[in-house]
C-alpha cells in the first residue's frame, strides 16, 4: 500500500529562544524540517503534508527551490490544539485507501531503515509505533502494556501514575496508521487532560478497542528519535550526526585527523586514501577523488577534486571543479565557474572566480584571474589581475599557452594574448597582444636630483 507523510511542524518552540520558527534552526547545513521532508523522499512517500502554524510564511518560504520526489501540501493549523488536532488539518488531502506515516519537524534523524521496518508493520488489522527505552524517561508518554506484552495504551507524563512513570519504554511520537482508521477515530478524540490538548496517542486505545494489534518497532539508537527543543539539544545532536558522518569517511578510506573538528553539511563522496586536516567543512554536493590531502581550516562547497590533488590550508573551494595533480593554497580561494584543470597550481592569496586554466598553468601568489581562459603552462606572475568589469558588464581575458605574465600587471577585458606572449611586469594591458611578442605597457621612469624630501611637521 502506498504511503503519504505528514509532518508536523506547526510549534512555536519557545525554548529556542529565536525568532526563527524552531523546524527552520539548521543541523548539518539544513533545516530540522529540510531533514525530515528528505527522510520522506527517500522512502518513496506518494504525498507529503506539512502542517504548520507558528511562522508558517518562514516555513514555506524555505522550501522555494528545493526539489522534492512529490509536491508538499501544506495545511495551516491556526491553533495549536495538540498533535491529534495537528494532524486532522492534514487528513483532507490524504486519500482513504494509503497508510499514514506521522513525522515531527524537529525530529531530523530518522533512519529511512527504521521508517521502513515500522511501515512494514501496518495493515487493515494494525497499526505501528515507534518506540525506545531509556534511561531517563521523564517527560515523555509511557508505552503501557497489558500482563501479555501487548500495547495498550500510552499515558502522558502529566497524566501518569506513579506506577506509569516507573516505565522505562517511551513514545517518540512516531507512528503509522491507515488514512481510513485515523478519519474514523480522530474526530473522537477528546481535550480532558492535563494539557487541555487532542493527543494523537489516545489513538492507541482506540485501536484496541477496534480490535487491532498495536505493533512496536524501535530505532537502532535514541538519536534517531531525539527532539530538538532548545539549542543544547541541537549542538548535541549536530555533534552526533557529525561523529557518524566521521566514522562513514574514515570506513570508506579517509584519514579524518580529528573526527571532532570535522563538518559535513551535505554529501561528501570519496576514493581511497584521502587525507583530511583538522577543521575542514564540506558543504552541499563534494566528491574527492583517490588521494586528495584537505589541509586544515578548508572549506570546500560543491566541488569536485581529482586524484592526488592537495588543497593547503585555510583555502576556500567553491562550486569549482580541480584536476589531478594540483596545488590550491594556502590562502587560496576559486569562487565559483573556476576550472583547473591537471598539474595546475593557484597558491597563496590567490582569488580566481569563472576561470578556466589550463593544465600545468601556475597562479602562485596575490592576484585576482576573473572571467578568464587560460591554456596550459602559462605563467601569471604575483600581483596581476584581470579587470574584468567596467561598473556595469563582465568582459574576458583569454591567455594562450604559454604565456609568461609579469608580476603587477593589469590585463583589462576583453583581451586576448597569444601563445608564448610576454608581459612585461607593471603593464597594463589594453589591447591584444599577437603570439611571442613582449607586450610592455607602462609609465617612462625618471629619476630627479634636487628634490625636496618630506620632512615631519
Amino acid at each position: 500500500m502506498s504511503v503519504h507523510v505528514v509532518i508536523l511542524a506547526a510549534g512555536q518552540g519557545s525554548r529556542m529562544k529565536s525568532n526563527l520558527p524552531k523546524v527552520l534552526h539548521p543541523l548539518a547545513g539544513k533545516s530540522l524540517l529540510h531533514h525530515v521532508v528528505e527522510n520522506a523522499d527517500k522512502l518513496g512517500a506518494e504525498g507529503t503534508h506539512i502542517v504548520i502554524g507558528h511562522g508558517a510564511e518562514l516555513v514555506q518560504q524555505s522550501f522555494e527551490g528545493i526539489t522534492t520526489s512529490n509536491t508538499i501540501h501544506w495545511s495551516k493549523q491556526e491553533q495549536q490544539l495538540g498533535t491529534g488536532h495537528a494532524v486532522a488539518q492534514a487528513l483532507p488531502n490524504v486519500p482513504d485507501d494509503v497508510n499514514v506515516l506521522v513525522l515531527y519537524g524537529d525530529v531530523p534523524l530518522t533512519n529511512t531503515e527504521t521508517l521502513s521496518a515500522l511501515l512494514s508493520h501496518v495493515s487493515e488489522k494494525s497499526i505501528a509505533l515507534l518506540t525506545v527505552n531509556l534511561d531517563d524517561p521523564s517527560g515523555y508518554g509511557r508505552i503501557v502494556r497489558d500482563a501479555s506484552g501487548f500495547v495498550q495504551a500510552i499515558v502522558e507524563q502529566k497524566d501518569a501514575s506513579p506506577q506509569q512513570l516507573a516505565i522505562s519504554e517511551i513514545n517518540t511520537g512516531i507512528l503509522a496508521a491507515p488514512a481510513s482508521k485515523l478519519k474514523e477515530w480522530l474526530p473522537k478524540l477528546s481535550n480532558s487532560n492535563a494539557q487541555g490538548e487532542y493527543y494523537l496517542t489516545d489513538i492507541i486505545a482506540m485501536a484496541v478497542g477496534d480490535q487491532m494489534e498495536v505493533a512496536v518497532a524501535n530505532p537502532a539508537c535514541e538519536e534517531e528519535v531525539q527532539g530538538i527543543n532548545n539549542r543544547v539539544q541541537l549542538a548535541t545532536l549536530e555533534r552526533w550526526y557529525q561523529a557518524r558522518e566521521a566514522e562513514r569517511l574514515m570506513t570508506e578510506g579517509a584519514t579524518v585527523i580529528d573526527p571532532a573538528r570535522l563538518d559535513v553539511r551535505g554529501n561528501v563522496t570519496i576514493g581511497k586514501d584521502v587525507f583530511i586536516d583538522v577543521n575542514v567543512v564540506f558543504e552541499g554536493n563534494v566528491e574527492l577523488a583517490e588521494g586528495v590531502v584537505i589541509g586544515p581550516n578548508c572549506i570546500i562547497k560543491n566541488a569536485k577534486i581529482g586524484t592526488n590533488t592537495t588543497i593547503h590550508a585555510n583555502s576556500i573551494v567553491e562550486d569549482s571543479v580541480v584536476g589531478e595533480s594540483a596545488n590550491v593554497g594556502p590562502y587560496a580561494r576559486l569562487r565559483p565557474g573556476t576550472q583547473l584543470a591537471n598539474k595546475t597550481k593557484v597558491g597563496n592569496f590567490v582569488e580566481t572566480k569563472k576561470a578556466i586554466v589550463g593544465e600545468g598553468s601556475k597562479i602562485n601568489h596575490l592576484s585576482y584571474v576573473g572571467d578568464a581562459v587560460l591554456g596550459s603552462n602559462v605563467n601569471v606572475g604575483a600581483g596581476t589581475i584581470t579587470c574584468n568589469y567596467d561598473g556595469v558588464n563582465k568582459f574576458t581575458t583569454e591567455i594562450g599557452d604559454d604565456v609568461f605574465v609579469g608580476s603587477n600587471s593589469s590585463l583589462v577585458a576583453p583581451v586576448k594574448i597569444g601563445k608564448k606572449a610576454t608581459i612585461g611586469a607593471g603593464s597594463t594591458v589594453t589591447k591584444e597582444v599577437d603570439a611571442e611578442q613582449l607586450a610592455v605597457a607602462r609609465g617612462k621612469q625618471r629619476n630627479m636630483d634636487n628634490w625636496q624630501r618630506p620632512v615631519k611637521k
